[in-house]
């Protein structure tokens, strides 16, 4: 039972009761996407849907049409393309703007930018196979991009940026995109920023990067951990059918084999597992509970009736999805709430910033854009730190 069931019986009671149709729909639905949509929830009478759903209203900049020539599409995946088609387009070219991609991969959004404005553009980096196949595409294209290698993370990287500079950034995640956002503030370049993986994060706890909103958190008794930032990325709409079918098999074994670690340990208690590599995982019950076990140095008994306890997996897994219906309802506004920290931030460095949704949710649910542009009349030389605000 979770921690919030006896203060909120009521809803726990209607979460356990939704029938398995209700389930399926709402874990595929944005419960966001109107107003009226959230009302039609079938828990909006346990929790205030509606004014979540005013909350997480953003401007949409998404169109129907393709923008880029399809030739342009040529070494990318279906999806990355239809994402950089849809993000290339916004991404503002001043006429000394110099254009650099963060965390570029092979590249591949560099490629277009530099063909839509014709330009120059520079494409960070840190692995040299990457830099080597991304260079070689650019050549191949036409395209005119420099793949540099660099640890954005290193004290170097800030040598990469100037104030003429308009970064840009799809889908960098965690402390990258922080560290995008901080050296820009510094040297007052552009910003074009598609944040993601919040939880990517060295730090265990988060800490608001705005002023704004650390004396919020502070006044909220806003404390959020590295595995509750998680949460705010938790949607599949993009994956394969396959791959959720896999992954509901993946939680249901891992819930079969937490019934059976508790029952060995004689201890009614959680015991983390490790992760696996998507495609790692055993390719039956036992062999995976074998593998966990080794894992957390536990013994397994010679006799196991693996039938019964993977039917008490699926049984919890079920239970466990009902639940997680309450939590995901969280999801975007927690999302929300971490981006316009990272807005405020760009505003008290200075900045005019605007926040708007670049393509639907089934393309990517990562779909915010971040776009700031610099006040020429701040003065960066006398920026107060933020510890300091």
């Amino acid at each position: 039972m979770p921690g919030w069931a006896a203060a909120y019986p009521a809803l726990y009671d209607a979460a356990r009761a939704l029938d398995a149709d209700t389930l399926a729909g709402l874990h595929e639905d944005d419960p966001y996407a109107s107003p009226a949509g959230s009302m039609a929830h079938p828990l909006a009478e346990h929790l205030p849907l509606e004014r979540l759903a005013h909350l997480c209203a953003v401007p949409s900049l998404a169109t129907e049409r393709a923008s880029l020539p399809a030739a342009w599409a040529t070494h990318v995946g279906g999806r990355k393309w239809r994402q950089i088609e849809a993000f290339a387009p916004h991404v503002p070219l001043g006429p000394e703007a110099r254009l650099v991609e963060w965390c570029a991969g092979k590249g591949h959004l560099a490629r277009a930018l530099s063909r839509l404005h014709q330009q120059p553009v520079t494409a960070l980096e840190w692995q040299p196979t990457l830099c080597r196949e991304g260079q070689q595409l650019a050549a191949r294209q036409g395209a005119r991009v420099t793949m540099l290698e660099q640890d954005v993370m290193a004290a170097t990287a800030a040598d990469r940026l100037t104030a003429s500079s308009q970064v840009v950034a799809l889908h960098a995640c965690g402390d990258l995109h922080v560290r995008l956002l901080e050296l820009a503030a510094d040297c007052g370049a552009g910003v074009s920023l598609a944040p993601c993986c919040y939880q990517r994060t060295a730090a265990a706890r988060y800490r608001p990067l705005s002023a704004t909103g650390r004396a919020l958190a502070a006044r909220d008794a806003l404390a959020l951990e590295r595995d509750t930032l998680a949460l705010a990325v938790q949607e599949t709409v993009t994956a394969p059918r396959q791959v959720r079918r896999q992954r509901r098999r993946n939680g249901a074994w891992r819930l079969a084999f937490d019934l059976l670690q508790r029952e060995l340990r004689g201890i009614d208690s959680y015991l983390p597992v490790p992760s696996l590599a998507y495609g790692r995982m055993p390719p039956t019950l036992a062999e995976f509970c074998a593998w966990a076990a080794e894992c957390k140095g536990l013994v397994l008994p010679s006799r196991i009736d693996w039938a019964d306890l993977e039917a008490r997996g699926w049984q919890r897994l079920d239970e466990v999805e009902r639940l997680e219906v309450v939590r995901q309802l969280f999801r975007r506004p927690l999302e929300l709430w971490l981006v316009l920290d990272r807005v405020l931030m760009l505003e008290e460095a200075g900045y005019t910033v605007t926040l708007a949704t670049f393509c639907a949710r089934q393309l990517t649910p990562r779909n915010l854009l971040i776009q700031a542009a610099c006040d020429a009349r701040h003065d960066h030389s006398s920026e107060v730190s933020h510890d300091a605000l």
